[in-house]
């Protein structure tokens, strides 16, 4: 269904959002709605390769997030968030190039993927996903391990008391980390490994109304 925002305006709703429930793709979700644009969630049973085959003919790979803008086609939830900045902005979502904080928004952005949310996909496989004869603990405990490690940079980066990442304020670098928190916490069941100043950053981040508005959204997605 379109944001209430975009239909009340009466926006070309064109540009759509594949999106699964709990999935990566709520991070352009989330990013949509912080940026009040015209979209169409088309929202997916996980995974859709299984159960919704017909959505391979928009992605062969079967993977969510695909967001569809035009002829653009885009398989990759950080990118998207960029994308989205980048070609609809400006917006203080993002950092611009002058911006001291350039460089750091950017590592930001891709760690909270490659670093961040890589890890919990294995302990989601080997403890959630895969049929019990399949499920494997010490894999599970590895990536675990793997990714409460890699999580002390994100609270020694907190330990200045400072409310958002980059630049003083709220961007899509919060958004892309924030939604690799939040997989911890409720999907992949690892919230006893958040400290206390990575919980309350957690927190805050989901206090804001983009976060609500989407999901809002996300819930109406088919569970697991």
């Amino acid at each position: 269904m379109p944001n209430a925002a975009s239909a009340a305006s009466g926006k070309d709703m064109s540009m759509k959002l594949f999106h699964c429930r709990d999935a990566r793709s709520l991070r352009p979700l989330w990013t949509l709605e912080e940026m009040d644009l015209a979209y169409e969630p088309v929202l997916l049973p996980f995974p859709p390769r299984v159960f919704a085959k017909q959505y391979l003919v928009e992605n062969p790979l079967g993977t969510i997030p695909l967001l569809v803008d035009g002829d653009v086609r885009m398989t990759e939830s950080s990118g998207i968030c960029f994308y989205l900045t980048q070609k609809y902005g400006p917006t203080p979502l993002a950092l611009a190039p002058d911006e001291p904080d350039y460089a750091s928004f950017l590592n930001w952005l891709f760690f909270s993927d490659a670093t961040l949310t890589f890890p919990q996909t294995l302990v989601l496989r080997y403890r959630q996903f895969e049929t019990p004869e399949r499920r494997n603990e010490q894999v599970a405990g590895d990536y675990e391990k793997w990714f409460f490690g890699r999580l002390h940079a994100l609270g020694a980066a907190l330990e200045d008391g400072r409310e958002w990442l980059c630049a003083g304020r709220f961007t899509i670098a919060d958004i892309c980390i924030a939604y690799a928190l939040h997989l911890a916490d409720t999907r992949a069941k690892l919230s006893h490994g958040l400290s206390e100043r990575v919980r309350a950053y957690l927190d805050r981040a989901r206090g804001r109304p983009g976060f609500a508005r989407a999901r809002s959204i996300d819930a109406q997605a088919p569970q697991y």
